[in-house]
């Protein structure tokens, strides 16, 4: 008996080297497509930069490190950002100690304990909805519960612009969070089960050793927005002039209290040019290298978790 050998149709081979191309050209058109798009976004960017320090670097060669330790004046060739400063550095504290153990917690939870049934999956839908409500929603709902309603934590206080800031960020940190607990390998959990290791043993040692990098990726983004929000601070009561002194371990629940955005915004409102100046080069400047700054301490202790996830 004679074997039978199959035989694919030259039109059939000719077809689907012609759709393999195709295909080529189509992926190789979409990496264009979004590196031109990175190229245009990193454009902006450095154009942006590049405007500012422009500006801010006579400026801030005339006023020296005294714009950043000088208190808020009336007059605008003395005015300082000293008493904002503080107030972002508190607000900072608050967020990070409030949202980020909360929000682990939660995604912690929602990814190794809980079961997957209707009434997390509606959870995980909310918690999506809410990452994307408008940060002047939160300010209000922060006014109605901490201002007025907690009148124990001194009215319009950093306190209570902190613990908004935290409300907002959130979802941010329980979301990213999720994304990078479920990011982990389902085989490294059950090799921990298989050697005897409860589940939360297999959680603190194993999962977030591994989810460690993508869940202070998550807490750059908070923190970056955090500090920069304006809205939120403006609704909850923040001033925009302070006469007393701010100290960073004192006055948390004070009856005013005031941040960077807020001294630049009401900066740039006023129709001096002498306020302008201090307001677009001089203070943009010093919140993009506070937050910055924020920002490279973070990365810096994401990459030690990669490294020891390498090692």
């Amino acid at each position: 008996m004679s074997a039978t050998t199959s035989t694919v149709p030259a039109e059939r081979t000719v077809d689907l080297s012609g759709r393999a191309g195709g295909d080529k050209l189509r992926e190789l058109a979409f990496q264009g497509a979004m590196l031109l798009a990175l190229l245009l976004a990193f454009a902006f960017l450095v154009a942006l930069l590049w405007s500012i320090l422009v500006d801010a670097i006579p400026f801030l060669s005339e006023r020296g490190l005294s714009f950043v330790t000088d208190p808020i004046s009336s007059r605008a060739e003395s005015t300082g950002l000293g008493q904002a400063m503080i107030g972002s550095i508190q607000i900072g504290l608050i967020t990070i100690v409030v949202a980020f153990p909360l929000g682990i917690a939660t995604a912690i939870y929602l990814e190794e304990y809980a079961e997957k049934n209707l009434l997390t999956r509606a959870v995980d839908i909310n918690i999506r909805n809410l990452a994307g409500v408008p940060s002047i929603v939160y300010g209000l709902l922060g006014f109605a519960i901490f201002v007025q309603l907690m009148g124990f934590l001194g009215g319009s206080s950093v306190l209570a612009g902190g613990l908004t800031l935290a409300l907002l960020v959130l979802p941010i940190v329980t979301i990213s969070a999720a994304e990078a607990i479920r990011a982990v390998p389902r085989e490294l959990r059950e090799g921990g089960y298989g050697l005897g290791a409860t589940r939360w043993q297999v959680t603190k040692q194993l999962v977030l050793p591994n989810a460690a990098p993508g869940i202070l990726t998550g807490m750059i983004l908070a923190i970056a927005r955090a500090i920069g929000e304006t809205a939120p601070l403006i609704v909850v009561g923040a001033a925009t002039f302070l006469t007393n002194d701010v100290r960073l371990f004192s006055g948390w629940t004070d009856p005013f209290f005031t941040a960077i955005p807020i001294v630049v915004f009401n900066w740039a409102r006023l129709p001096q040019p002498a306020w302008r100046e201090a307001a677009a080069p001089g203070g943009i400047l010093i919140l993009l290298l506070f937050t910055l700054t924020l920002n490279a301490a973070a990365i810096l202790l994401r990459n030690h978790f990669e490294r020891r996830k390498q090692g």
